[in-house]
């Protein structure tokens, strides 16, 4: 197949003409692999399926992307999936910042405690200079980023007691995330943090072997977290969690200019319809799920400005040792960024 479409592309060059698009698909693979943490009904899950749907209408079905939620390409391990990407064993993902940060330690920025207010102050980073820094870099460790996503700002729960201050914290076993810096952030607080995949994450919470966890109020509610013992919730926002939307450079180079083009326009919208989803139902003028998340019987603590003072009090050595880690010109871009955009 592959000398036949040198042969083709030889004769249409001969004849001053260029190989079409659907010419140049006799080598892409027929289905490539799009890895994601959570599936649907999940936000991330949605958006992922949206993106192999309208990359499969836009490319006319020459590139068919199936996605594989659960990070079950990685038997579940989804700190490694940026790896598995830059190898080539997945072709596409939609990935936590969080999850990659371990590889790429200018991703931590996101995830340093009380760095960004709002939605703003977060797409102040990603829709600016931040961003694009942040893709250039990406852009040379063998991937191809397209588009930013979003899991949401993540909140805090646990079957023990309302947490308003950080003494509340003091000794709750918290399921965390593989990051070094949720359990810098965490062992600041008092708490006893625990790291484990989402995977592990739900039955230790129903058996009670950990009192908490932390993530997005999607998350929370379609996960049913409140049937697994967390009835407490307390909203502080304390970081966000971006998505990317990447291919691997290699996958990406072997698609024509044509298809490219129509897999980075499907990426941006499939991102775009994705954010608003996280964002739905979590606003003062939209707090429909706010309302479902009490009306499965959990008690809500709203912070305010001053009590989450404590908490970044707190946490300020934290912020300054992995500022100097992730790179202090870049954390003051941030700041200066997301203090521009509020």
């Amino acid at each position: 197949m592959r000398k036949l479409f040198a042969l083709v592309a030889a004769a249409l060059a001969f004849a001053g003409l260029s190989p079409s698009p659907d010419a140049s698909a006799a080598d892409y693979k027929a289905e490539y692999k799009l890895s994601t943490v959570l599936g649907k009904p999940f936000p991330w899950g949605i958006g992922g399926e949206r993106w192999a749907e309208l990359v499969k209408e836009k490319t006319e079905g020459r590139i068919v992307m199936k996605m594989y939620p659960g990070s079950s390409l990685l038997n579940g391990d989804q700190t490694k999936e940026f790896t598995a990407l830059r190898q080539g064993v997945i072709d596409m993902a939609v990935g936590s910042t969080i999850n990659w940060s371990p590889q790429v330690k200018e991703l931590n920025l996101f995830s340093l405690p009380f760095l960004l207010p709002d939605h703003a102050g977060l797409d102040a980073l990603t829709k600016g200079g931040v961003g694009q820094r942040l893709f250039d870099l990406l852009a040379t460790k063998d991937v191809v980023p397209l588009a930013w996503g979003e899991n949401g700002f993540r909140e805090l729960s646990n079957s023990r007691h309302a947490i308003r201050t950080p003494a509340d914290m003091k000794g709750l076993k918290i399921r965390v995330v593989g990051s070094p810096l949720f359990l810098d952030t965490f062992s600041a607080l008092g708490a006893n943090p625990t790291q484990m995949s989402w995977a592990d994450a739900q039955p230790s919470l129903s058996t009670g072997a950990v009192d908490g966890q932390e993530n997005p109020l999607s998350v929370f509610m379609t996960a049913k977290l409140p049937t697994l013992g967390q009835k407490q919730l307390t909203l502080w926002g304390y970081v966000a969690d971006p998505l990317i939307f990447v291919v691997n450079k290699e996958v990406w180079e072997s698609w024509s200019k044509e298809d490219r083009a129509a897999v980075r326009a499907a990426a941006l919208q499939a991102a775009g319809e994705e954010v608003a989803l996280a964002r739905k139902g979590i606003t003062a003028a939209d707090d429909g799920l706010l309302k479902e998340i009490t009306a499965q019987g959990v008690s809500i603590t709203a912070l305010s400005e001053a009590e989450k003072a404590a908490f970044r009090d707190a946490t300020r050595a934290v912020y300054d040792k992995w500022s100097k880690q992730i790179g202090a010109d870049l954390v003051k871009e941030a700041e200066m960024a997301i203090a521009a955009g509020r």
